[in-house]
């Protein structure tokens, strides 16, 4: 049985880790450098970095932020935001990350998924989609969770899954923050396609969801938390062992 992972998430705005409900209402966590180091100490198996108003402002991530987190810490690192060419791909690979994140710039140029596969290779191009439902069905999202592109979000992860994204982090809007559970319908319909791992993102709340999570949809590969684990509502070695116990396969 495959490992499953755990994924603490930065989301980082003006260069402090922030977090929020349904992608709005943000609020000062701490810095991304110290909580970097934290989770890396503390059995985290990677790390998520998202520099997460770059795509909204319109500019280049933060890399001097990025440099030193990557220098602390030393579990694998995704980072994304304001990725839009595969020079910025470049530019953060070389500040340490291991994974490059990509979402606004993927919908802006749908190429740039294959271009940076086939530089960097299917292992480095990770595919951040936020999604919610609309009219019953489920769309994406661009720009931070704030513009309906009207595109569906299971056609487009199939064409990023295509074009050679060798991950996909699956962020459900509709349960962001509201510490309810991760959303299962969603995933299941994405898992039931999808031929390279999925991340689930969005609505952890405590140990139990994940156990959910898990048993439910045993092909999703990872959960990824945010403020449960800022805030110190469950620790990842009391989570890791939980789930081991539910015979939950866990490094």
């Amino acid at each position: 049985m495959i490992t499953k992972r755990i994924i603490p998430c930065l989301d980082v705005k003006d260069g402090r880790v922030v977090k929020g409900v349904n992608f709005l209402n943000l609020s000062d966590v701490s810095s991304p450098v110290s909580l970097a180091k934290y989770y890396s100490d503390n059995g985290a198996d990677e790390l998520v970095f998202y520099d997460i108003t770059a795509s909204a402002e319109g500019r280049a991530l933060f890399t001097d932020i990025l440099t030193e987190v990557a220098r602390t810490i030393f579990i694998p690192l995704t980072v994304g935001g304001g990725i839009n060419t595969v020079e910025d791909f470049d530019r953060v690979l070389k500040c340490g990350a291991d994974k490059v994140s990509v979402n606004s710039g993927a919908l802006r140029n749908p190429g740039l998924i294959l271009e940076a596969a086939k530089k960097y290779g299917d292992q480095c191009v990770v595919l951040s989609v936020d999604a919610k439902r609309v009219d019953g069905r489920f769309c994406v999202f661009a720009r931070g969770g704030r513009e309906n592109t009207g595109i569906d979000a299971l056609e487009w992860i199939k064409k990023g899954i295509a074009n050679g994204a060798g991950e996909i982090v699956l962020n459900s809007i509709d349960t962001d923050g509201v510490k309810g559970g991760f959303d299962l319908e969603m995933l299941e319909a994405v898992c039931e396609f999808s031929t390279v791992p999925v991340i689930a993102s969005g609505g952890a709340g405590n140990i139990q969801h994940f156990v959910d999570l898990f048993t439910r949809i045993p092909k999703v590969d990872a959960g990824l938390a945010a403020s449960i684990f800022h805030f110190g509502e469950v620790t990842i070695p009391d989570l890791k062992a939980e789930l081991k116990k539910c015979s939950i396969n866990v490094r």
